[in-house]
């Protein structure tokens, strides 16, 4: 390493932390791999005063949508919100010029869900966490 440079633990890291290596990261890819095109997209589930009892959260890039939160209140599943909340989030990211969709879930959470709705398992790390896996998706869009 060069003289004075050192690797220390960061307890706390603050925004300029993340900006300086997030950006850093991205200036990198866009050299290697063309603009990535970034766009967030959500989609909540309100009540009638607005309060948020679910929703969906992803990310677009390089016309892959990564979808990385999706949840529903316990006493709101099984009434087709999850089901409305991926659609619209497909609908959207295609719209969007994304291609493709790919998420992680774990066992105990709604692989099964994702499997219904024509995602295939492409990836999976056992125990994690202990005596459950972790399941990587992905899935064609089709432009609507």
């Amino acid at each position: 390493m060069d003289e004075g440079y050192e690797i220390v633990y960061v307890e706390k890291p603050e925004e300029a932390a993340w900006e300086i290596i997030g950006r850093g990261l991205q200036k990198f890819n866009i050299q290697h791999a063309g603009d990535e095109g970034f766009q967030r997209i959500c989609f909540a589930v309100c009540s009638p005063n607005q309060e948020i009892v679910g929703g969906a959260l992803g990310e677009i890039y390089w016309q892959w949508l990564h979808l990385d939160l999706m949840w529903v209140r316990d006493e709101f599943r099984g009434r087709g919100y999850g089901h409305r909340l991926l659609l619209a989030m497909e609908e959207e990211a295609s719209k969007r010029g994304a291609n493709h969709v790919f998420l992680d879930t774990f066992s105990f959470q709604a692989p099964e869900f994702y499997l219904r709705h024509g995602y295939r398992v492409f990836g999976e790390l056992a125990d994690f966490p202990p005596g459950h896996q972790r399941f990587f998706l992905t899935k064609e869009l089709i432009e609507t």
